[in-house]
């Protein structure tokens, strides 16, 4: 049972905090980089420390670690989407005034590229590549951000719209997506870390009850009933994260 205890710390505890430390006190990041485990490592993880607790708790132990690890996955892919996202539209700036300025749009996206950060640095490459061919854009941008430029150079192909104008308006339309996302990130802090409390509830259930003596803990771990109980409530509480996380999620995605 501690491991929901664990999962629930892990799924409360923002994972930026670290970055954000590292960025204030100007310490740079080690050439060599720790790396998480994948997805199995941690499901095997998980059910060795559950073993202690009989076949139940190793399949108990084997759903929170894999819970927890699903839900790390999904915030670190948010936060490198948005991160995306804002370097797309840092990047469109510089392109769009490379625009105005009378440069053909294969030398603007070139040197847009050349001051963008990843991944934008590629999607411009691709653009200033494709556009010296005299290639399709649209084709060549198939990426979930990068398809609006697509779109947007398609436009201006066939209604003689100025690319510059209606790349400013992806530009400032990605600006309000990236805002959008850091005001609901923001506000979703609380009520995450309460889902993670009322995660954590039965466990303190089960330590309440062994400090008064009813020894609930050896019924879950030496009891078929107590193993099928264990199994269940965990699997109800695992399933309880992921739908609460998958209904934030899909606000801004």
């Amino acid at each position: 049972m501690t491991l929901l205890l664990l999962a629930a710390a892990l799924l409360a505890l923002p994972s930026a905090s670290a970055e954000r430390w590292r960025a204030l006190s100007g310490k740079r990041s080690r050439r060599f980089r720790w790396r998480p485990p994948g997805r199995w490592a941690v499901v095997l993880a998980g059910a060795v420390l559950g073993a202690g607790a009989g076949v139940g708790g190793v399949v108990a132990g084997a759903l929170v670690a894999v819970t927890a690890w699903s839900t790390r996955k999904d915030r670190r892919v948010e936060r490198e989407r948005l991160r995306a996202t804002a370097a797309l539209a840092e990047g469109l700036s510089g392109f769009v005034a490379e625009l105005r300025s009378g440069a053909h749009p294969a030398r603007a996206a070139a040197n847009a590229a050349e001051d963008a950060e990843p991944p934008a640095k590629d999607v411009f490459r691709v653009i200033a590549a494709t556009s010296a061919r005299g290639g399709n854009v649209e084709t060549a941008l198939a990426d979930r951000d990068s398809r609006s430029l697509g779109r947007a150079w398609r436009l201006s192909g066939e209604h003689g719209v100025p690319l510059a104008d209606v790349l400013e308006e992806v530009r400032r339309d990605l600006r309000r997506r990236v805002a959008f996302a850091q005001r609901f990130h923001a506000r979703m802090a609380g009520p995450r870390s309460s889902a993670a409390v009322l995660a954590a509830l039965p466990v303190f259930g089960v330590l309440l009850g062994e400090l008064t003596g009813s020894g609930p803990a050896g019924v879950l771990a030496s009891t078929a009933a107590g193993q099928v109980l264990l199994v269940a409530g965990v699997a109800l509480i695992c399933a309880g994260l992921r739908w609460s996380a998958r209904l934030t999620r899909q606000v801004v995605t």
